[in-house]
């Protein structure tokens, strides 16, 4: 068969499927409905991890390390350790806090004034907040950042809280395994509804399709049309599911942004974006595809002209 015919019958078929199913707009607009709220849910799972990831990366601030600094060190020594501390590639910010320094804040926001009042010394000792890189702000090089720290002469203890940051991060690989998990579980719901769509067009144009038997058409070339078909209503849901999961993050782009200034982040909600988006029209064409030539190939099969 010449090549250039060969993809002449099937985009016509392509044209003429498209055709078909726009001759029943109703119905059609319910199917990818369907299809579009089945999609909508993981991808908007799917949009909050990656979101939630995203966020989590920029809120290095929460990875900080307070470095404590023995009671004898001076202050010449503070400044040093600091400047060394601020020479490191994993180091994005360190703050020097003097004794002095946090003792009155203590004061300030305590509410034991009066009794600090009743001390000889200051038990408070030099402090330093290291804020590591962006890069660095993980459990794994927070933890190596403190060992280098806690191992520098004049450091008494290197506090880092990164517990609930590691909850977080093990929360977030769960919930993207649900998405996974509920993906598949939705697309196959979506091939079985093209599935269901396909099956009552073939009984619909069951006279049609012994017709195409009876002058020698082959099960495949009688099944052409609803393959083609199924890859419309996969194609169609998936564009609506994309502009549903759209419409939800231009909702919440505004409170998300008031949020974050709360929290003193730049913070902005991202899109799908391109390459999402194009795999999610490719995957649902697949479905689309799948559960129709299930269906036809079933469904064909059996009608046999009398």
């Amino acid at each position: 068969m010449n090549i250039k015919a060969y993809f002449a019958r099937h985009a016509q078929t392509l044209v003429g499927s498209l055709g078909r199913i726009v001759q029943s707009p109703l119905a059609t607009l319910m199917t990818m409905g369907v299809i579009a709220v089945a999609l909508a849910l993981p991808l908007s799972l799917n949009l909050f991890v990656k979101n939630a990831r995203i966020a989590t990366g920029n809120w290095n601030e929460a990875f900080d390390l307070s470095v404590y600094l023995d009671k004898q060190a001076s202050a010449a020594r503070l400044q040093e350790i600091a400047k060394q501390l601020r020479a490191r590639d994993d180091v994005a910010a360190v703050r020097v806090i003097t004794a002095d320094q946090a003792l009155a804040e203590f004061r300030q926001y305590s509410g034991f004034g009066a009794a600090l009042d009743a001390l000889n010394d200051n038990p408070l000792p030099d402090a330093l907040v290291v804020t590591p890189t962006i890069v660095a702000s993980t459990p794994e090089g927070t933890d190596a950042l403190k060992a280098a720290i806690a191992s520098t002469a004049g450091v008494q203890a290197v506090q880092l809280d990164s517990e609930w940051v590691k909850r977080l991060r093990a929360m977030l690989d769960i919930l993207r395994r649900v998405v996974v998990l509920t993906a598949a579980l939705l697309g196959l719901g979506v091939a079985l509804i093209v599935g269901n769509t396909i099956r009552l067009d073939i009984l619909n144009r069951r006279a049609e399709i012994e017709v195409m038997k009876l002058v020698g058409a082959t099960d495949g070339f009688a099944r052409r049309p609803f393959l083609y078909g199924g890859v419309w209503y996969g194609v169609g849901g998936g564009l609506m599911a994309i502009i549903l999961v759209a419409l939800a993050a231009a909702v919440l782009e505004s409170p998300v942004e008031r949020l974050a200034l709360l929290y003193g982040s730049q913070f902005r909600l991202q899109g799908l974006g391109f390459k999402t988006s194009a795999t999610v029209l490719a995957g649902a064409a697949a479905l689309g595809w799948l559960g129709s030539w299930l269906a036809a190939t079933r469904h064909i099969r059996a009608i046999e002209p009398a």
